[in-house]
């Protein structure tokens, strides 16, 4: 299929790299017009400017209310409604080795934007959805909100709250025909791991990915690693009509890694 947002108005928090970039990327390709919403404005600059007119930026810190109503309002405003919502603006928090060793110092902003973001990025563009019709917000969680684990305990514990919450609001915002769908994504490179090491120099950061990666690849039953459009994929499909029968879910995309460890098979190749 080709153009199955076409007509349509989105916003990606978080847009200008990583995942976000990703779903930037594929909603432009299929016809939307899309608000790109980061802090990190160079790299949103430059990517709308990649994109062309069918594209905006607009600087936001989701972990101020006020910005995200702003937001919505500049969308609405620039290219005339907004009918798809990716609260995917996310940090993570600090790698320990122990649990003991937490100072807790960083939970409040992970908390802020993890979980503040999402509620009023919903809030706000489920507003507007409910009084023209409708529409598809998608929060972009983790597996590590489903599976427990050791270490960024306030990460996991903040996208364990976004997988609870998309549930929630899909049961009260269902009655506007508004749609609430996250997607839980798994070991897809991107470099929000290395911003959880901690006080390490770079070539401590590239040993401390590396480790976590391999683990991660151990841990997946499907052997091909996932990238940004695989979720970008699962994006489109919550935002397209595709989807209208379908609210409240967590989607993971995570090659199998929520569903359990991979069988080691015996047989001699």
């Amino acid at each position: 299929m080709v153009n199955e947002l076409a007509g349509k108005v989105a916003i990606v928090t978080g847009g200008a790299s990583g995942i976000g970039r990703g779903i930037v990327e594929k909603f432009v390709a299929e016809g939307a017009r899309v608000v790109v919403a980061d802090v990190e404005t160079d790299r949103a600059e430059a990517l709308a400017a990649e994109l062309g007119a069918d594209a905006a930026f607009r600087r936001t810190d989701v972990s101020d209310p006020d910005q995200v109503g702003a937001l919505v309002a500049a969308a609405v405003e620039q290219f005339g409604g907004l009918h798809v919502m990716v609260n995917n603006a996310g940090v993570s928090s600090k790698m320990h080795r122990r649990f003991f060793d937490d100072d807790l110092a960083d939970f409040h902003r992970v908390m802020a934007v993890n979980v503040l973001g999402v509620m009023a990025g919903t809030r706000e563009a489920g507003r507007h959805m409910a009084a023209h019709g409708g529409g598809s917000i998608i929060n972009i969680s983790s597996i590590g909100g489903i599976q427990a684990g050791g270490g960024v305990m306030s990460y996991r514990a903040s996208k364990a709250a976004v997988n609870q919450f998309t549930k929630c609001a899909a049961i009260e915002l269902a009655h506007f025909e508004v749609r609430v769908n996250a997607i839980a994504p798994g070991n897809i490179p991107t470099p929000i791991v290395s911003k959880s090491a901690l006080n390490m120099e770079l070539e401590e950061i590239v040993r401390f990915e590396a480790a976590i990666r391999q683990t991660m690849r151990d841990d997946r039953p499907l052997k091909r690693e996932g990238t940004p459009e695989d979720v970008a994929e699962a994006a489109l499909y919550f935002a397209t009509d595709r989807s209208r029968y379908v609210t409240g879910t967590v989607l993971p995309v995570d090659g199998g890694t929520s569903a359990g460890k991979p069988i080691r098979s015996k047989r001699k190749e």
